[in-house]
């Protein structure tokens, strides 16, 4: 692969913000070192894409793209027992749905076994790689520690000759599971662990999603990492903090090896939010436990599950570019993202009418047959996104909370003889209070004031609230599913217990919500703001005739108010 493959366009709402990546790559455009650069986002396909990725995904794809490039989606499909087809596909999902396009530049780090194969036999033949049949905890003990050399293995001085009759006996098939590696031969007694004669090869025989069983041994990351970046042309393997100490490994087997291209590798701060976990192993706990419905489940922080909450792709490049990208690790608010999510929402999110907890009003001064139109607004941040016809009549609903037989101090919603305003349409007065059986609040008996039309007085007066409606003779039933945190602590599992940490209110499902006839139509993946409530979506199990919907959000966005008061 070289820098000639097609660039990979960046959606138009990334901005182009500076950071020290950025900057490097600048520079080395600048100074004529690169003509146009090549990344690359490799994940592992043994789980969903999470928001921490989102952000590495935006980084390589967004660099790439703003100075010509392109930018590689490349497989780390080293370890077949935890791989799966259905992670693959979901990864290319996930990161076409962020707006990115890798063009023909899909690669796997399987389609170069036999290359790396190769490469291995080279180590050897150079002396600089033997077989070990030390067990795995014989090494980790051999490796010694921080403050500690480690100890040479009996079996590293094993002959040219001998390695490479065993490693090709490795690769027939002859050994077991954990009877042999191949290791590099660096130093022992190096301070960096990583170069204490790590692990290049591992017998593993288990099927391989696409190579089948064609390979019984298969590369380890900090092998095929560098290696597949070297055949594919990259120019800057851009990674997280935690492989700087694999880094001097990664430049090691480059000078060590006949390969085509030299790359070098950066690293920049991972992503942290409170509130949640972005561990892969832990996110396929809660999935394989029951703790959630599977890896899109809204509450996750997966890709898939922001995606079916409501997340839009533009709210989470707008947060990547929002946190930027440092070179030191902190803990992001989870609030930002929401933030940055709002703000998407807020300018192209439809408006509609939808009641969670509905009270039925009836208007007793309104002829039972008559039905009027009403037009909405769509969007009062968008004059493009029109209006909507919406049926107002005899009998509606409103929301349960939005009325108060005996209100407190600073409630103006409706109230015993008290007027209020219904969004769109006219003032009406509560003059009776119709109960149950258990006492309680069944029916609203209003009267409207015909001359309020539209919501405004011709006298003048201004109710002190305005309340959203659904007419009762035109409403949708739906279950509406209301998310939080997944966790209770914003740092969950500092005290050893993560799992005791997790919110037992982070779904609640209401049943027997009213909402618009409109929203029946709204198609999957699009978000929509239920007038006063927060914002919602289709959920994938919401079918026609039983709809469901997912609160994506809160109105309510308490990191801006901080922001605002100076943090």
């Amino acid at each position: 692969m070289t820098a000639d493959s097609p660039a990979s366009p960046a959606p138009p709402d990334v901005p182009e913000r500076s950071n020290f990546i950025r900057d490097i790559v600048a520079a080395d455009v600048a100074a004529g070192r690169i003509e146009v650069p090549v990344t690359r986002f490799p994940p592992e396909p043994n789980g969903y894409l999470h928001i921490g990725h989102a952000k590495s995904i935006c980084l390589n794809f967004g660099i790439a793209a703003e100075f010509g490039g392109h930018c590689n989606l490349r497989f780390d499909d080293t370890n077949p027992v935890k791989e799966e087809q259905e992670y693959l596909d979901a990864i290319e999902a996930d990161v076409r749905w962020l707006g990115f396009d890798w063009g023909g530049n899909l690669f796997h780090a399987s389609d170069y076994f036999e290359q790396l194969y190769g490469w291995a036999v080279h180590l050897v033949k150079a002396g600089r790689a033997y077989v070990d049949d030390l067990s795995a905890d014989e090494i980790r003990e051999h490796r010694g520690t921080l403050t500690e050399p480690g100890r040479d293995s009996p079996y590293r001085d094993r002959s040219v000759a001998e390695n490479l009759d065993l490693l090709a006996r490795m690769r027939a098939g002859e050994f077991e599971n954990g009877a042999r590696v191949l290791r590099a031969k660096i130093d022992m007694a190096s301070p960096n662990i990583n170069l204490r004669d790590p692990v290049l090869y591992r017998i593993v025989h288990a099927s391989h999603p696409r190579t089948g069983d064609a390979w019984c041994i298969y590369p380890t990351y900090d092998f095929a990492h560098g290696q597949s970046d070297a055949i594919e042309g990259v120019t800057h393997s851009i990674c997280t903090l935690e492989f700087e100490v694999h880094r001097p490994l990664y430049d090691w087997l480059i000078a060590n090896l006949p390969v085509p291209h030299i790359p070098h590798q950066y690293e920049f701060a991972r992503l942290n939010l409170t509130h949640t976990v972005l561990s892969k192993r832990v996110l396929k706990r809660l999935v394989d436990d029951g703790h959630v419905r599977g890896w899109d489940d809204p509450r996750m922080p997966t890709i898939s599950g922001l995606r079916r909450r409501g997340f839009p792709a533009a709210g989470i490049r707008e947060f990547a570019a929002m946190i930027g990208v440092a070179r030191t690790d902190s803990v992001i608010e989870v609030g930002q993202l929401e933030h940055a999510v709002r703000s998407v929402l807020n300018r192209t999110a439809a408006r509609r009418f939808g009641v969670l907890d509905p009270l039925k009003v009836v208007i007793t001064n309104w002829p039972e047959d008559r039905i009027e139109t009403m037009e909405v607004v769509n969007n009062p941040e968008d004059p493009g996104a029109g209006t909507r016809i919406v049926e107002f009549g005899r009998e509606l609903w409103i929301e349960r909370d939005d009325f108060m037989e005996e209100p407190v101090p600073k409630f103006f919603r409706l109230a015993p003889g008290r007027e209020v305003r219904l969004r769109n349409a006219y003032f009406v007065t509560c003059h009776e209070v119709v109960k149950g059986d258990a006492g309680r609040v069944m029916e609203l008996r209003c009267s409207y004031d015909p001359l309020t039309r539209g919501g405004d007085s011709p006298d003048g007066r201004r109710p002190k609230a305005t309340l959203h409606w659904v007419s009762a003779a035109h409403a949708v039933p739906a279950e509406v599913r209301l998310y939080d945190h997944l966790f209770n602590r914003p740092d969950p599992g500092t005290d050893g217990h993560l799992f005791a940490d997790l919110n037992p209110a982070s779904e609640t499902i209401l049943n027997g919500v009213m909402l618009e006839p409109a929203l029946a139509d709204t198609p999957p993946g699009e978000t929509v703001q239920f007038e006063r409530l927060g914002y919602f979506t289709p959920d994938a199990d919401s079918r026609p005739g039983a709809l469901v919907f997912n609160r994506t959000l809160t109105l309510k966005d308490t990191w801006a108010k901080v922001q605002a008061k100076g943090g």
